[in-house]
């Protein structure tokens, strides 16, 4: 007993690894000089519009957390909110003669879209655990499926939700409390939620152990499969979640809805330090990941240092070094 609390004293003592302060260093490196090379970096505006715009990508990349500690990937994640805002919208507008412009209609809206990514979740679980698919290939298709449909329930063009509702709509996303959207507001809230069950319950215990060793979390009496296929569904609703506060902010839904959602997610994810090969998660960490993400992309906005189109090239550069990180801190443990 002694001999073990000889052992686990320097543990405590030890200070914490890269892993844990690199997104937190390099957080507020970012800050710091984005204030430093334009003083509205930091205003409150810039600030808050920047935490709105990035809390759709926040809502999945929680969702994708839990995916990957379990040892999964999604990469349709960007056409399936494409599918879904267009679904929404339809049913919305065909609804419209019927319920009017109201509440009800609101309500209408966002149950089609949490029962379409709870679905859609679903089914992309059931294919890799049940049928035993590579969650790579299933979702690479879904995703080519998912963009195809909402192309076609478009016309090749664009869907958009009636002007008037449209403007009952709009507060969801423009209004809020205390000058905090709505937006910010249930981003909160699903981060809350999300790293109490990902630290402090049973199934994010089984999603660490599933993604560390399906065979050993099999014997230790985890029902592997049915921890995967939670954690899609999880993810395919919290899709539904990011897609009901997106719709009012445009009103519209076309192919181009979504492009590289799933590129921004993943990479927050990673970047929080989330081990890209399962076992282990943080929601906090995805969350630093997420304002990384999206500060950048606003300082590319808000300067001239680099063109903004090459924001996507910069996110796939940051997800390579964060493995490589990864696998260096790995190797050195």
């Amino acid at each position: 007993m002694a001999a073990e609390t000889a052992d686990t004293v320097p543990a405590r003592r030890r200070l914490p690894s890269m892993s844990v302060l690199g997104p937190i260093v390099a957080l507020v490196v970012l800050v710091l000089v984005g204030a430093f090379l334009n003083p509205n970096f930091v205003s409150a505006a810039n600030i808050t519009n920047v935490l709105a715009r990035s809390a759709f990508i926040g809502i999945i990349a929680v969702g994708m957390t839990f995916v990957i500690t379990a040892g999964g990937l999604d990469l349709s994640v960007g056409s399936m909110a494409a599918f879904i805002a267009g679904l929404m919208i339809l049913v919305m507008n065909w609804a419209l003669p019927t319920l009017g412009i109201g509440i009800p209609i609101i309500l209408l809206g966002m149950a089609v879209a949490l029962v379409a990514g709870l679905l859609a979740g679903l089914l992309n679980g059931f294919l890799i655990t049940t049928l035993g698919i590579e969650a790579f290939i299933v979702t690479l298709g879904s995703m080519g499926i998912y963009r195809s449909l909402v192309t076609w329930l478009a016309d090749g063009g664009t869907l958009s939700l009636d002007f008037g509702l449209r403007t009952f709509y709009r507060p969801v996303y423009f209004g809020g409390i205390l000058g905090i959207s709505w937006p910010i507001i249930v981003f909160a809230l699903v981060v809350i939620l999300g790293e109490i069950l990902m630290s402090r319950s049973r199934f994010g215990r089984h999603c660490a152990a599933t993604g560390s060793n399906e065979h050993v979390a099999h014997y230790s009496n985890v029902d592997v499969n049915r921890t995967r296929l939670l954690t899609y569904a999880m993810l395919g609703v919290l899709v539904g979640v990011a897609t009901i506060m997106y719709v009012p902010r445009l009103g519209s839904a076309s192919a181009s809805t979504g492009v590289l959602w799933e590129l921004e997610a993943i990479a927050a994810v990673i970047i929080g330090g989330t081990v890209l090969k399962g076992g282990f998660g943080r929601v906090w960490g995805t969350v630093i990941g997420v304002l990384i993400l999206s500060l950048i992309d606003n300082l590319l906005n808000l300067t001239d240092l680099v063109s903004p189109y090459l924001n996507g090239a910069i996110q796939g550069i940051i997800i390579i070094l964060a493995v490589i990180l990864q696998r260096e801190a790995k190797a050195k443990g």
